[in-house]
């Protein structure tokens, strides 16, 4: 049971335990003109009215259905059909919960089963669990399982600098207190071979990512050997949409493979709620976070959907838990079954075509501009690094106001040495005619006499 201050000594005893003499304290940054009980609020407005002014505030924002949008950078702009909106919103998916009695879940252990097997089969691996939040905690996840799977106690975490610097950086506050050493991406033109030359004994796991966060596809060759030897294991984040194409990690060798699952058919949101996936091999099934669905049959012999590994913190204690994740994101990893299915392996790979085609088409006519360069020359999906005259700022307010285009990701923000550097994406919903306005705005921006 939660604790509650009952008396007026225990509240003082809270107050003074955060170093705050009174209630009103902990207000102070709130303006006086608008704390309680002066708030100033406006008159109330009918329905119709509230609508009108919902939509007159959000026609100032800058959407990806009424402008074609170039920006990525781990949440991307693809289409969802239809079906996948009317699924989720069906009232038994909607406020389905945590499926503790199988017996009257079963279309909910079901639909997470379902989405299970489509991960695994997607990533190359024997299990994925119910889902995580997000990416960046799916990989976080991961450090987590890599430290505790093995009896001895390693505490060494290499990752790759081309992660996606959000995922580093909440692999980082999720292990605060694990007494870890996270390392690799200090050198931002670090290598794959350098990150394994740096493996030694007491690492728990490599953490790479292909394609990486500047869309580069990375050669894992032998990687999964290297790491095996040192007595790691190795982590794969992935862009599921590359993955109706390329090899999926587990065919080169991956123990875990996480990523960010909003592509399959959740919308942007304006950043959330996504879908972070996990798949592992089956040896490290018991160090997995989350929950399992199991298929099995009743004594009747008719298929039935049960918990086979639910590993939550209100099943334990608390201080013995191995994850802090508590909900399965059911929502959201129904919406990608609903997604797969709907487009099935020869929909999926159509989907990876037409972004490679398409991000091909547009680097090479951006790369053909004067004062712009696309930055890399091995392969990439949907997304490459250009090289631009101009600050990314700058030429992305030129490109929104001039001609109504959502522009790339200023590569300045996370590394110091890509300043001027954007990371453009192309998906299939950019057209041809989208790209080549694309090209003719940055055409027209760098003909003004600006100067790298």
């Amino acid at each position: 049971m939660a604790y509650s201050p009952h008396t007026p000594q225990d509240r003082a005893e809270m107050l003074a335990a955060i170093g705050v003499g009174g209630i009103e304290d902990l207000f102070t940054d709130v303006p006086a003109g608008v704390r309680f009980p002066a708030l100033n609020l406006p008159d109330p407005l009918s329905e119709l009215e509230t609508m009108r002014e919902l939509a007159e505030l959000a026609s100032a924002n800058a959407d990806a259905f009424a402008s074609p949008c170039f920006l990525g950078a781990g949440a991307y702009n693809h289409y969802s059909p239809s079906i996948v909106n009317h699924m989720i919103l069906r009232g038994e998916f909607l406020t389905a919960y945590t499926p503790y009695q199988p017996e009257v879940s079963q279309g909910t252990l079901q639909a997470v089963f379902e989405y299970q097997s489509m991960v695994a089969a997607l990533t190359g691996m024997d299990v994925a669990n119910a889902s995580h939040y997000d990416g960046a905690t799916s990989l976080a996840e991961a450090v987590t399982m890599a430290v505790a799977h093995g009896r001895e106690k390693r505490r060494k975490v290499l990752i790759s600098p081309a992660v996606h610097p959000h995922y580093r950086g909440v692999a980082r506050t999720y292990t605060q207190g694990m007494r870890l050493t996270i390392t690799g991406d200090e050198n931002p033109a670090a290598t794959l071979s350098d990150l394994a030359g740096q493996l030694d004994g007491d690492t728990a796991v490599l953490i790479v990512q292909s394609p990486n966060f500047f869309g580069q596809i990375e050669d894992l060759t032998g990687l999964a050997e290297r790491v095996h030897a040192a007595g790691a294991l190795l982590c794969v984040a992935a862009d599921p949409i590359s993955l109706g194409l390329l090899t999926p990690p587990g065919r080169q060798g991956a123990d875990i493979v996480v990523g960010e699952g909003q592509s399959l058919g959740i919308p942007l949101s304006y950043g959330g709620p996504y879908l972070g996936f996990f798949a592992t091999r089956k040896e490290y099934v018991r160090r997995m976070a989350g929950r399992l669905v199991g298929e099995t049959k009743d004594r009747r012999g008719q298929r039935g959907y049960v918990l086979t590994l639910s590993t939550r913190e209100q099943h334990i204690k608390r201080e013995k838990a191995s994850s802090n994740i508590c909900t399965n994101q059911g929502l959201m990893a129904l919406a990608a079954t609903v997604y797969l299915s709907a487009l099935g392996k020869h929909g999926l790979r159509r989907v990876a075509e037409l972004c490679w085609h398409k991000s091909h088409y547009a680097a090479a006519e951006i790369g053909a501009l004067p004062g712009f360069a696309v930055v890399g020359d091995g392969p990439f999906f949907k997304e490459f690094v250009v090289r631009c005259p101009a600050p990314v700022a700058e030429i992305n307010q030129h490109l929104y106001d001039e001609h109504g285009l959502i522009g790339g990701y200023d590569l300045g923000q996370d590394y110091a040495h890509l300043e001027d550097h954007m990371l453009v994406c192309v998906t299939e919903m950019n057209s041809r005619d989208d790209i080549d306005t694309l090209a003719h705005a940055l055409s027209e921006f760098g003909g003004q006499g600006h100067e790298h």
